[in-house]
């Protein structure tokens, strides 16, 4: 899906975003603290039947989980309204990718670099589909700060992939992502209609 200016029957463009990432990155918090609505989160909580299968490893303090998504909105000027759609970071619910990719111009991968791995599937992904995306890391307290370009090196990012660090639980840090992946859409299609 493209955005364009308001169509001319008045009505809104609708842009869908993802929310990616691995267990415990920040995808729901991210979700929350930037839509104007309460956001959609299918939350529940982290149970016996999940050892051995969910790693808790730097984020043993974590109690629920994302099952399904999570949704949010923000209404832009110009009629546009972005869809934000958080995905379930276990590889166990990632069938769900497709279905919550369809028709989204583009997508935010929160990396954490404790557990720096966890993104690889998402990055994949995105490439994969030529689905335009930017890497947010998400800078958690007490975790040792890495400079950003070790971590383009580590994920093997290609040079015209932003990578931007942010603190998810802040508006302005989750709107500065937001602002650096519509600002990569565009100038991906600009260059594709070249």
């Amino acid at each position: 899906m493209d955005y364009a200016p308001s169509d001319t029957t008045g009505q809104p463009i609708a842009a869908k975003i993802l929310i990616a990432g691995g267990f415990g990155v920040g995808k729901t918090t991210m979700v929350g603290s930037i839509s104007e609505i309460r956001p959609l989160r299918t939350e529940e909580y982290l149970t016996d039947k999940g050892v051995g299968v969910d790693d808790v490893t730097g984020v043993a303090g974590k109690t629920s989980t994302t099952v399904a998504m999570d949704f949010g909105r923000i209404t832009m000027p110009d009629d546009l309204v972005l869809y934000l759609f958080g995905t379930p970071g276990q590889q166990r619910f990632w069938f769900m990718w497709d279905e919550l990719a369809l028709g989204a111009i583009g997508a935010v991968v929160l990396a954490d670099v404790r557990r720096l791995a966890d993104c690889f599937a998402a990055v994949d992904y995105f490439e994969d589909r030529r689905t335009p995306f930017v890497v947010a890391v998400n800078c958690f307290d007490g975790a040792e700060r890495k400079n950003p370009e070790d971590v383009r090196i580590a994920l093997d990012l290609e040079e015209d992939v932003p990578l931007v660090l942010c603190d998810v639980r802040n508006r302005e840090s989750a709107k500065h992502v937001l602002i650096t992946m519509i600002e990569h859409v565009l100038s991906s299609s600009a260059a594709a209609r070249r």
